[in-house]
Formats: C-alpha cells, sequence, structure tokens
C-alpha cells in the first residue's frame, strides 16, 4: 500500500506540472524539504515551488514531464527511499528538447499520512537548453 501511494503521489504531480500547476506540484514536498541540484546545495521547499512558479510562467516556453521511470522503492516505516529517472521535454521558439534527470527521492510519511519528499537530490549529464 506504501508503494503504491508513493507512485500516486508521482503521478499527481506529473498531472499538476504539466497543467502548469505551481500550488498542485508543490504539494508532494515537505515543509522541511532540503534538496540538491546542480548549483543548488541546500535548495528550500519555498526556493523550489518559487522556482517552479517562475519557469511555469514563462511565456512562449512549455514544459512537460513524462511520469517517472521509477527503479526502486525502498520502504522502511515512515521512510522511502526512491530511486527514478525523470523525463523533460521543452518546447519554445519552435524547437523541442528532451533531456533525463536521475534522482534519489527520500520520503516521509507526514502527519496527516501522505507522503511527502523531505530529501532529493537530481542531477542531468546534459543540461536542457530551452529550460530558462
Amino acid at each position: 500500500a506504501d508503494t503504491a501511494a508513493i507512485r500516486e503521489r508521482f503521478a499527481r504531480w506529473t498531472v499538476a506540472f504539466n497543467a502548469g500547476d505551481a500550488t498542485g506540484a508543490c504539494d508532494l514536498f515537505a515543509p522541511d524539504l532540503v534538496y540538491t541540484v546542480p548549483e543548488v546545495i541546500d535548495g528550500s521547499r519555498e526556493q523550489l515551488c518559487g522556482n517552479l512558479a517562475r519557469v511555469m510562467a514563462k511565456p512562449g516556453v512549455r514544459l512537460r514531464y513524462d511520469p517517472p521511470a521509477i527503479h526502486e522503492i525502498v520502504v522502511d516505516g515512515d521512510t522511502a527511499v526512491v530511486r527514478l529517472t525523470w523525463t523533460l521535454t521543452a518546447e519554445a521558439d519552435g524547437r523541442t528538447e528532451t533531456t533525463s534527470e536521475e534522482g534519489m527521492d527520500v520520503f516521509r510519511r507526514q502527519p496527516d499520512g501522505r507522503w511527502s519528499i523531505a530529501r532529493f537530490i537530481a542531477f542531468t549529464t546534459r543540461p536542457n537548453a530551452l529550460v530558462p
């Protein structure tokens, strides 16, 4: 049941992101989120949600994530670790570019029972040139 709930959280995130719903996309992340991506070592939920809102609001740029390729989910009590690959397609100025992002997410069960990402690390071997 926990694995299915985590998969559902990713599915809802993908739908929200692809619809340009920054608030819905931010719902996946715990209030105490800390993350690391290229150029950000100790990112916060506030930073991430602000960046999502800015990127989604860029005129002339369309971003779409495929559902993640989940390689592994390990659940231990109220903590879960997910190893996955995201595929991002960006469209701008008549051009399309697709890139992959490797990541590891640490979920914690929240007081309301939902699984949320509390920590994550993600990287790509080639940045998407069309992402502002």
